[in-house]
Parts: structure tokens; sequence; C-alpha cells
């Protein structure tokens, strides 16, 4: 192929020569071909830099990872269509730094983004981008000022997601403040079964160094939050932490706070009777006891064997694992899991604690109820809901009764199907 080179006669023209230019095989200042070019684009949207690397090295294309996301952020972007159904969240900048990200919920593809929350802002994009018929959003006062005044048209809807987050994290905070409930859960142990050297450990503990200053404690704060004083007050007096006061303030014993967690379970349970036998017949090298395991099949470390044995030379019993009662969070999540969805371990205990904590069981068919209603998109059953939870006496979910029931129009039209 042979290409002209011209030259300009004006001698104070900058560029002096200029090369002709083939239509579809040459653009200047390139030293790829348009084609070449798109393919390298198209490969830098789908794979980005390390992987559209790799998969152009496999085409013979020598490029590096740089290089791929430069060409990357030069592809101009998509004209901006006004979306029919138009989504609206937060999105974490960094730190607690948030901005407000809109997303077009058809095609699930982002619109724009920019930093703060502000009405304004966004009543501004809706009135420069008209068309917009329904508006997706969580209960934020700031959206849904915003899109009332930028579209005010628009059928506003609240989101599932966050209906249930929010009813969600009101479940924890009930889970939470009953959390003297939660070890109902567990399978009861009668007084036969309880470990005959827990109370010698316990008496260890209390001529312990650890043991004395946790009774000191125990007794300081519990001395100071029977008056009435707030945990943050009792803290700063204190020079503890706040949460540290908590804990203190929430045990009825100071043993309680000294109370190892719970052992989780490991491979040499299954061998635990054994070596109480083997050790009850004279055993007591733990080095025989590891290889007298292994013959039966155990594959674990001679260490697991030697801590294991060790309470048994001091007049203890081997330290079994023992169950520990769920925390707040795990016992929202049992009582916000579908039950067909709930492990035969949940199915187990749930009952058990619902039927201890009358709270958490009057929870529990309030959530159910809302999950029905979302299932079924039956919203004539939302304002008997929310009556019910205005009038549970539970103060998470009379407070989320009113931030629903100020917000109904939004929380209706996300409980039933959308005909528009």
């Amino acid at each position: 192929m042979s290409v002209r080179r011209l030259y300009c006669e004006n001698t104070t023209c900058p560029k002096a020569t200029f090369a002709e230019q083939t239509a579809g095989l040459t653009t200047r200042y390139q030293r790829r071909t348009p084609q070449l070019q798109r393919l390298v684009e198209d490969i830098g949207v789908v794979l980005a830099g390390r992987g559209g690397a790799r998969m152009l090295r496999i085409l013979n294309i020598r490029l590096s990872r740089c290089t791929v996301l430069s060409q990357l952020m030069r592809v101009p972007l998509p004209p901006l269509v006004t979306p029919r159904v138009l989504g609206v969240d937060d999105l974490a900048l960094y730190g607690d730094t948030y901005g407000i990200l809109l997303v077009d919920a058809t095609t699930r593809l982002p619109l724009t983004l920019w930093e703060g929350r502000d009405a304004e802002q966004l009543s501004r994009w809706l009135r420069e981008h008209p068309g917009v018929e329904v508006a997706c959003r969580d209960g934020s006062l700031t959206y849904r000022q915003g899109i009332a005044a930028g579209a005010p048209e628009a059928v506003q809807v609240s989101d599932r997601f966050h209906l249930w987050q929010g009813l969600s994290r009101r479940v924890q905070d009930i889970a939470s403040a009953h959390r003297g409930c939660l070890p109902a859960a567990l399978p009861t142990v009668s007084k036969d079964d309880r470990p005959p050297a827990e109370e010698t450990t316990e008496n260890a503990a209390a001529g312990s160094r650890a043991g004395r200053h946790a009774q000191s404690l125990f007794e300081a704060v519990q001395a100071l939050t029977r008056t009435g004083r707030s945990h943050s007050s009792v803290a700063r007096e204190l020079g503890l932490d706040r949460r540290t006061v908590g804990k203190y303030a929430r045990a009825s014993t100071w043993q309680e706070v000294m109370r190892r967690p719970p052992r989780k379970p490991s491979t040499l349970d299954p061998y635990l009777d054994y070596l109480q036998q083997r050790w009850n017949e004279g055993q007591h090298s733990a080095k025989i006891l590891h290889e007298e395991l292994q013959t039966k099949g155990y594959l674990g470390h001679y260490q697991r064997v030697k801590m294991a044995v060790a309470p048994l030379r001091r007049g203890l019993s081997i330290d079994e694992p023992r169950e520990r009662p769920p925390s707040p969070r795990e016992a929202a999540r049992w009582i916000t899991t579908h039950p067909h969805r709930r492990s035969p371990h949940i199915n187990e205990r749930l009952p058990r604690l619902l039927d201890h904590c009358p709270e958490l069981k009057l929870t529990h068919d309030l959530v159910r109820r809302f999950a029905t209603m979302l299932d079924n998109r039956d919203a004539a059953l939302l304002p008997g809901w929310l009556s019910d939870l205005a009038n549970s006496g539970l103060a998470p979910l009379a407070g989320l009764a009113g931030a629903l029931h100020e917000d109904r129009h939004a929380v209706a039209q996300g409980s039933r199907p959308l005909t528009i």
C-alpha cells in the first residue's frame, strides 16, 4: 500500500508535513487500526485490565494492563436515555461519605452518581430528564421530597429490599433487648449432666488475679448502674469502655464475665470418651494415647491430644464442647428466614426460644405476616399489619410502624404488582 506525504509551503506552519489517511484502515496519531482499536476497547469493557491483557495475549496482541485500562477510559459513554423505571439508592464512596446512585431499573445499568444526598440535586436531574414513570427508592425523606419536586407524576415505590432490611434491623434490636432469653434456645441440661468440675473451676477462677479483678469491676458497675446512671456516665467514672460497662451491667454474676466461650468442635471429639476411659485405667502418657487413637482412625496432631488430657492432670474433667446460645444477630436471622429454608438445627431451637420469650414470638408472627404479604403481593393487608405493629408494645416495631405509615403509599406500591 502506498500513501502520499504532503508538505505545506507555508514556512510558518507548525506541522510542515502531513501523511495521507486511508479510510477504515488508519487513524491520525494511532498505532492501531480502527478495527483493532475496537477489539481492544471491547475486551477492556468486558475484562478490564489484567483479564483484558491476558485475553489479548492469546490473540497475539501484546498490551499491558495499564494500556488496556487507558483505552477503556477513552471509550465515550453511551448517550443517556431517560429510563421508564428509575432506581434511587445510596452508595458509600469512602468513609462516612455517601452519594446518590441512579440506576435504570429495567436494564440494571447505572446512569449517574454524585456525592452527597441532596433533594434539590435529585429534583433538578429529574426535571432535566423528563419521562420517569416509576421511581423505586428506600424510605429516605430526602429522596421522597426530591422525586416529588422533580417528577410529581411519577409513582414512588418503596423498594422491597429496603423494607425487609429495615424490618430485620428492628428484629435484631428486639433480640438484643431480650438477650437474656436467647440461652433458652439450647437443649435443657439437667443438674446431673452438669460437669462435676464446674464448681471447682469457678472456685479456681475466684482465687486468680483475673477473677478478683472481674469481681471488683462487676461490683463497681452494678453499684453505679443500680442508681439509674447511664452506661456512658459509669464508663467515664471508672475509665472503662462503654461496651465493657454494658457487659458487666447485663451479667447476673461475675462468673458470667469470666466464663470462657464454648470450645469449637474438633476432630478429637469422637474419641473423648476413649481418652477418659484410658486415663481412668492408668494410661497418662499423651504420646501413647495419641498412638492408640491413630490405630482407631484419628488423623489429628499429637498436640491436640496433649491439650485434651491437660485438665485431667489437674483433677478436672475433659473440656468437652458446649453449645453456645445464639447471638442477637443469629436469632434475628432465624426469625426472618423462611421456614422452608431453615436448617433442622434452627427448626429444633427456634420453637424453644419463641415459647420462652413472648416478645420474640410476637415479633416472629409479625415478620411472617409481612413476608406473606410481600410474597402474595397483597397490599390490602398492610393497614391491619401496621396497626398491629404500632400496638405491639415493642419500641423498635412501633417506631418502624410510624415511619412506614408516613410513607404508606410507597410501601403499598412496593407490596403489590405495578400496572402502569
